[in-house]
């Protein structure tokens, strides 16, 4: 990875990570705000911000911004997540200028008129309405509240319906002067790209952006719990979760490697034993959640009514069992599969941009490929059986469900296979 970086005069941070060979690039601005930097009525904010950013500036209409990428056979988008905000774009070489001109004007001139905002409340209030829709999506929002109870690391993206509703163009105004701040944003360009040319680009386009530090989101901590609701469902989704690593933890590839080894493929234990063996379900998996001050390890199965009875001592049995008896094999396999997952990223300029984006923000630094395959390649069955034992002796679970679930066991049950304070005090 022949990385470069530096700062523009006004203290951007700029990346340009040239491909050779290919003969588009995907750019972008990330900023280091995300969800968990509301306030209680600001819940929803920065996603709606997003949403907004398109809606028009000083110089282009929506209609502008739409056609005008489009003209090149480019793509403009943007996300939001619980840590970062993104707007990114995907063109030839040759419209790289267009791009960052593009998402330069949507950051430094947004005009969030009173109508476009109307419209777009309207918007999001649906994708709230087709989010509840989704079970088995909405699921990790209820998991996450419950792991991270009254903190804005647990509330939804998109907000709530009250707060959605009570946004204003001041609201979008003031949160965006006091959050995009420069100390907190990073421009990456990937691909077909020349770093001298994004530098005088940036320059030009960047030049605008609010110089500072954002206010540091409040600092998170795992609580547990449980939630669940009974819906008339087909399917019973039910999500697990344990305290833990943030993203800057030296053992983050070992948890990493821990939940492949569980439930990240066809060959994982849990897959093997509560679909393959067993016939719990179609739907199995583990995953190691990150974020800069903490993380979570998660687990998800989707389930029928009479099997739910079933499901939580088998996968406790499962993690309790791995951190005994893990095998080298199993350790190798996970491996594999998360180098090949890095590797294959690597090859897409999009994947490498929001990869570098993350570490920037969590450790400062951007690590290559080679040095995370070191880092893999490193891990063994022990050091892995020893976090799996911090899981196990950890306690704290949490559980969210949805569906018929009547015959899911107790929580103090389930909580009672770890490390016991839980279920004690439920008791």
């Amino acid at each position: 990875m022949s990385l470069q970086i530096s700062k523009l005069s006004n203290g951007l941070t700029v990346v340009s990570d040239p491909m050779p060979g290919l003969e588009s690039a995907a750019l972008g601005v990330w900023v280091n705000t995300g969800s968990r930097n509301e306030h209680p009525d600001q819940m929803g904010v920065s996603h709606m911000l997003e949403h907004m950013a398109f809606k028009g500036t000083t110089t282009r209409s929506a209609r502008a911004l739409a056609e005008e990428i489009e003209a090149v056979g480019g793509v403009l988008n943007a996300y939001t997540s619980r840590e970062q905000t993104a707007f990114h774009a995907r063109v030839l070489k040759q419209d790289v200028p267009l791009a960052l001109d593009m998402i330069g004007d949507i950051l430094t001139n947004p005009t969030f008129e009173p109508a476009e905002l109307e419209r777009e409340r309207q918007v999001v209030l649906q994708e709230l309405g087709q989010a509840r829709d989704t079970p088995d999506d909405i699921v990790f929002d209820h998991l996450q509240s419950a792991i991270f109870k009254d903190q804005p690391l647990g509330w939804p993206i998109l907000g709530e319906e009250a707060t959605v509703n009570a946004f204003s163009r001041d609201m979008l105004r003031g949160y965006m002067a006091s959050q995009y701040r420069l100390d907190g944003m990073t421009l990456i360009a990937s691909g077909a790209v020349d770093h001298a040319e994004i530098l005088k680009l940036a320059e030009d386009t960047c030049g605008g952006l609010n110089k500072g530090a954002a206010p540091a989101a409040p600092p998170a901590h795992y609580v547990g719990g449980d939630f669940r609701e009974i819906e008339d469902l087909e399917q019973a989704h039910v999500a697990y979760a344990f305290p833990g690593l943030s993203n800057a933890d030296p053992d983050y590839f070992v948890a990493q490697v821990y939940a492949t080894a569980l439930g990240g493929g066809a060959s994982s234990r849990l897959f093997q034993e509560v679909r393959e063996k067993r016939g719990l379900c179609y739907s199995v998996y583990a995953f190691s959640n990150g974020f800069q001050d903490c993380g979570f390890l998660g687990i998800y199965a989707g389930t029928g009514e009479r099997e739910a009875a079933e499901l939580s001592a088998v996968i406790a049995g499962e993690m309790d069992a791995i951190a005994g008896n893990l095998t080298e094999a199993e350790v190798n396999r996970a491996r594999a599969q998360l180098k090949v997952s890095l590797l294959m990223g690597m090859e897409r300029p999009g994947t490498r941009a929001e990869q570098i984006a993350g570490q920037l923000f969590a450790l400062g630094r951007v690590q290559s490929a080679a040095e995370i395959v070191e880092q893999l390649d490193a891990i063994d069955a022990a050091s892995v059986k020893r976090y799996a034992a911090r899981v196990m002796q950890a306690g704290s679970p949490t559980i969210a469900a949805l569906g018929p679930i009547g015959k899911l066991e107790p929580y103090a049950t389930f909580a009672g296979r770890f490390g016991g304070s839980l279920a004690r005090a439920a008791e």
